[in-house]
């Protein structure tokens, strides 16, 4: 191991390459089990509408609303909640995608466990609420559905993506300017593929494909898609520079793998290759121009949310280096990290596995998922300061336990979380606990629980929301 490398991530210090595949296989796969809270589209809605927003965090929503999960199962659905004024959720509807999700079954990994396609994003509105979206990971699909007045869905259309490899359509994004979908798919060649959307919510597949690998490192393993507030570019984070596809005889993974001179490198993005997030320019018509990749200063870089009143900045949640950093995207697309890492509490277990974000509408708080700890994180947004708010802001969930994350923690599997348009209430899946919960943000950072209902085990991913 380089010297650059050892100092980079205080898990890897001391480890040998040979007694320690495991051990460090613990470090890299972390990164692959996370994915999103807020999508792309409600964050452009909250950009634009919600730009002079300035609402304590514990102010209540005068009607409440409407969130969304898709269940992911193989027979996938979509299931409708309505969140009221105090919290509490009741399931609406249920309706079917049309297409095939992943199941319980990890498309990477081919094992029973939560957050099994590891992305973010695959639940978004349109800015104008009119259309829901979800990918269909199972047979590398979206779909498209109306959203009326009341917040309930009917199917449009469903169509192929175009990826020829099964299991990876996993997160999207849309430019409601050139009504041009977005679709990140897990396996290339092509990970990223395009979509016409026509005035009635039909889909059509577009030809145009592009890659978020690079000449040295051509099966790179991407997160999630999500458009600048502006629309202007394709944002997309990563976890591998290889995905972990071989394995040792005893069955752990190999993350260490020839490169180049032959020097053994650890598969995680931006560790130390300072490459981790692609910036696409987008075009008038949603095609794409050549992508320019930035140094996100933390090992795998798997969630970026745009603050909401300052649509330059976002926030980058590192799902290797157990914690998040501020970063600004300028006016040419280029990317800088404005902030030091700020790491939450990693003595239950390295590494925490930290992925999902949340920014309060204020831009006081965002929130983390720590899927190896079953818990959220808090911190606060001062300026370009990040700190500690409370860690850990919710008590540990516990699931059935059969899972254990990369740690060796038993845990329930948190995943995609969503944050309600006033702040006040935080949704945060649980996989393994067949559980989506919901908590009353409070002025500390802290998170109090306020309801709970039971969802398909496992599988369960994406929350969007208004």
């Amino acid at each position: 191991m380089s010297k650059k490398t050892r100092n980079f991530h205080p898990f890897l210090w001391g480890v040998s390459r040979r007694g320690s595949l495991q051990m460090i296989a613990a470090v890299i796969v972390a990164a692959v089990a996370c994915g999103m809270p807020e999508n792309a589209a409600a964050q452009m809605d909250r950009g634009i509408s919600q730009m002079r927003m300035s609402n304590p965090t514990s102010r209540p929503h005068p009607r409440g609303g409407h969130l969304y999960m898709q269940t992911n199962e193989t027979r996938n659905a979509i299931m409708h909640y309505r969140w009221s004024t105090s919290g509490a959720l009741a399931e609406v509807e249920r309706v079917a995608t049309g297409g095939a999700g992943s199941g319980e079954l990890s498309p990477i990994y081919h094992v029973n466990r939560p957050n099994d396609f590891e992305g973010a994003g695959s639940v978004i509105l349109t800015p104008d609420r009119r259309f829901l979206f979800a990918t269909n990971a199972g047979d590398n699909s979206v779909s498209s559905f109306a959203v009326d007045k009341e917040g309930r869905i009917t199917l449009l259309d469903v169509k192929l993506t175009g990826n020829p490899t099964s299991g990876g359509a996993k997160s999207v994004a849309y430019a409601p300017s050139s009504r041009t979908l977005f679709v990140l798919h897990t396996f290339g060649p092509d990970e990223l593929r395009l979509m016409s959307v026509d005035e009635k919510g039909n889909l059509t597949a577009r030809p145009e494909r592009y890659s978020v690998s690079t000449k040295e490192w051509p099966n790179r393993g991407a997160t999630m898609a999500l458009l600048s507030p502006d629309g202007k570019f394709l944002v997309v984070g990563t976890t591998f520079d290889e995905l972990p596809s071989r394995k040792n005889p005893d069955g752990s993974l190999i993350l260490w793998i020839p490169h180049k001179d032959g020097a053994l490198h650890i598969i995680a993005s931006n560790a130390p290759d300072p490459d981790g997030i692609a910036v696409f320019p987008v075009g008038e018509d949603g095609a794409l121009r050549e992508p320019s990749f930035y140094d996100a200063r933390g090992a795998s870089p798997f969630y970026i949310a745009f603050l909401h009143n300052r649509p330059d900045t976002f926030i980058i949640g590192f799902a290797i280096s157990d914690g998040v950093a501020m970063g600004r995207i300028d006016a040419d697309g280029k990317i800088n990290v404005i902030s030091k890492l700020v790491q939450i509490d990693t003595s239950a277990g390295l590494p925490s596995e930290l992925c999902w974000l949340a920014v309060s509408p204020d831009d006081r708080f965002v929130y983390s998922t720590n899927f190896g700890y079953s818990t959220v994180s808090s911190f606060r947004i001062d300026g370009t300061v990040l700190s500690i708010a409370k860690d850990p802001a919710s008590p540990k969930v516990r699931g059935d336990g059969t899972f254990r994350a990369i740690n060796g923690v038993v845990s329930s599997g948190p995943s995609d979380s969503w944050l309600t348009p006033d702040g006040a209430y935080l949704y945060q899946i649980y996989g393994n606990a067949s559980k989506l919960i919901g908590y009353a943000t409070r002025p500390d950072g802290s998170l109090a629980r306020v309801t709970s209902v039971r969802i398909p085990y496992n599988s369960p991913q994406g929350l969007a929301g208004f």
